[in-house]
């Protein structure tokens, strides 16, 4: 999932301008003219209208429903914080969405699940563990991370990249043992640096989630699970 910030805008591809760097948007704001009612709060926060959103975040939830079939519930919780909502993707495009380094997106996924289940975060644990699924076309990996990584089916490559994630999710003092491993793994300083800020911005959002008491859309659940209609078709 890619989202994008162009100067005031997001759309579907990541690019970050200098216009963002700011704490406070510049631009004039668009609203939504669509009267739709919110849904019901979602956790602690309500849900805004539609129509007194920004109209580059409606823009982007709308795409991202159509696209997806749903709209994830972290899009409609953090609207309520609309700067916030922007740098939150933004960040999160700049992690999860990079094409350099040994990380795929199947990896970057795994981070998030094993970390956000040492960080017992519900809502992350679920819609990652999806995504893990739909990128490693693997159904049950993501789960077997969630009950015990140290007894789930992880290659070698893969436990070293986890058990230097926890480390860091676990505040531990990071040394040159923890990087030495990652090296005979085949990762660099950059993975190390890549592993570390997914963990450590998952990490915010994990605590945010359970301030918010945020709930995973039922949709996630069964993502990945069962091969598609098309791909059944196809085999």
């Amino acid at each position: 999932m890619r989202f994008v910030v162009k100067g005031c805008r997001l759309s579907s591809s990541f690019v970050l301008t200098s216009r963002w760097i700011r704490i406070r948007p510049t631009c004039k704001l668009e609203y939504s003219t669509k009267s739709e009612k919110p849904q019901q709060p979602i956790g602690r926060y309500p849900v805004p209208y539609k129509k007194d959103l920004p109209y580059d975040i409606v823009e982007l939830m709308e795409e991202v429903e159509t696209k997806s079939g749903f709209l994830p519930n972290i899009f409609k919780v953090l609207s309520y914080r609309p700067v916030e909502f922007r740098v939150f993707f933004a960040y999160y495009n700049a992690l999860m969405n990079k094409e350099t380094g040994n990380l795929s997106k199947a990896d970057r996924e795994l981070i998030i699940v094993a970390t956000s289940a040492n960080n017992h975060c519900p809502y992350c644990v679920i819609a990652h563990s999806a995504l893990h699924r739909i990128y490693s076309k693997n159904p049950i990996l993501a789960d077997q991370v969630v009950v015990n990584r140290h007894l789930a089916d992880l290659d070698d490559r893969q436990h070293a990249m986890l058990d230097f994630a926890v480390a860091v999710s676990n505040a531990e003092n990071i040394s040159e043992d923890h990087l030495k491993k990652l090296e005979m793994h085949g990762f660099d300083l950059e993975d190390a640096w890549d592993i570390a800020a997914i963990t450590a911005f998952f990490a915010m959002s994990n605590r945010l989630a359970h301030l918010i008491d945020l709930h995973p859309n039922e949709e996630f659940y069964m993502l990945g699970r069962l091969p598609r209609e098309k791909d059944k078709s196809e085999g």
